[in-house]
């Protein structure tokens, strides 16, 4: 029965979803084609306004359907200037959705349209938000660095044209939070004789170093987001979210300027790793009080944009289906009965597939293998990059 309930669920937002995202790929694709050549500047303006018809379809999931609060603690001058600059967003890797967590602060600023992340390659071929992604210039890198150290920094100078103010994740621990993932973390922070974390992994420094480096002459902030599930709060998953099933997060904004970072790359490393230190402390005092109380909470509302955005996709969806089938016969025929099943069923397994794609526990494993001294784990002086 709870497989059938879901499937009910699931079965018209997929559909919803993958139509609705094939239209905005088709429409990014024709401005890619026909703007881009002319002019990169509308061409990223006007992708940034149909980029933003998809997105906000999973604001919606969070804000309307699931009703997940997101709480923001920062201070008011940030607040004012969320949205008015370009940001290197950097962030623990804590949930499934912490992507979707800075989707909904960006959409909250006016600039979801123009945000932006660091990638693992396989994402991009992820029908339909994978491919809008791609239009979007997010960065899709390998886990080598020998491969991806030229593919970053040619993306990274790319954006400095930007035409408005953009956000660049980069979850410099390079993967999801997990128990195990943080035992291998714990493990080689004690053969490399570094503080041992037990609410983060060790960043990985290659990519950040890489980052401010090409930034840092365009970029004026760097936004340092805790994330934080309380305790009385389950945790939020994809899945739950389809469900319509609430949950809380707290993010914790901290805002640092470039201009203050040191220019040398292994003290920027070191302040990369300075910042977990303390945000692994920041967590623990937050297990202990279930809040961010150095910071104060602020009301980031919740807009109707994101439901006047789905309710007209719904109407336009459901109207052109009505349509298609009164002036066709295709869906009276057992060809027609038999494509609409197939489609069905590949819309499904899509959404399967990106479910899946975003658990945890699916994401890349630490490679420590048994029987080998801790001296020769692997070292986290990799690119971070998004795992999901």
């Amino acid at each position: 029965m709870a497989v059938e309930a879901a499937a009910v669920v699931l079965v018209p937002l997929s559909l919803l979803f993958f139509i609705s995202g094939l239209v905005v790929n088709l429409l990014q694709a024709t401005c890619f084609v026909l703007v881009r050549p002319l002019s990169k500047s509308t061409y990223r303006r006007i992708n940034r306004f149909v980029a933003e018809l998809l997105w906000l379809e999973l604001v919606w999931l969070v804000d309307w359907w699931a009703s997940v609060k997101i709480k923001l603690f920062t201070d008011k001058e940030t607040l004012r200037l969320m949205g008015t600059e370009h940001a290197l967003v950097v962030s623990n890797h804590r949930s499934d959705i912490d992507w979707l967590v800075g989707w909904i602060l960006a959409q909250r600023s006016g600039c979801l349209g123009s945000t932006l992340a660091v990638m693992k390659k396989s994402s991009k071929v992820l029908p339909v938000i994978g491919w809008s992604m791609w239009f979007s210039e997010y960065l899709f890198l390998e886990r080598s660095w020998a491969k991806d150290e030229s593919t970053l920094k040619a993306g990274l100078q790319n954006l400095k044209d930007f035409p408005l103010p953009f956000w660049l994740a980069l979850f410099v621990e390079g993967t999801r939070f997990t128990q195990a993932k943080l035992l291998a973390a714990q493990e080689y922070a004690v053969s490399a004789g570094l503080p041992v974390p037990k609410n983060t992994l060790i960043p990985r420094t290659k990519g950040f170093v890489a980052a401010v480096n090409h930034m840092r002459s365009f970029v004026p902030a760097i936004y340092e987001f805790t994330v934080a599930i309380p305790k009385t709060s389950p945790p939020p998953t994809l899945l739950r979210l389809f469900k319509g099933k609430p949950s809380v997060v707290h993010v914790h904004l901290k805002r640092h300027l470039m201009k203050d970072l040191p220019e040398e790359d292994d003290a920027v490393a070191q302040w990369c790793k300075d910042r977990f230190v303390e945000k692994d402390a920041l967590l623990d005092k937050h297990i202990a009080e279930d809040t961010f109380s150095d910071q104060e909470l602020q009301d980031i509302g919740r807009p109707l944009k994101s439901l006047v955005v789905v309710v007209s996709w719904t109407f336009l969806v459901v109207f052109g289906a009505i349509r298609l089938l009164r002036q066709s016969s295709f869906m009276s025929s057992w060809k027609g009965l038999a494509v609409s099943g197939v489609s069905l069923a590949v819309v499904t397994i899509l959404m399967h597939i990106l479910i899946t794609f975003s658990q945890s526990e699916r994401s890349t494993p630490a490679k420590i293998s048994p029987g080998k001294s801790k001296s020769r784990s692997p070292s986290p002086e990799m690119d971070g990059k998004k795992d999901s």
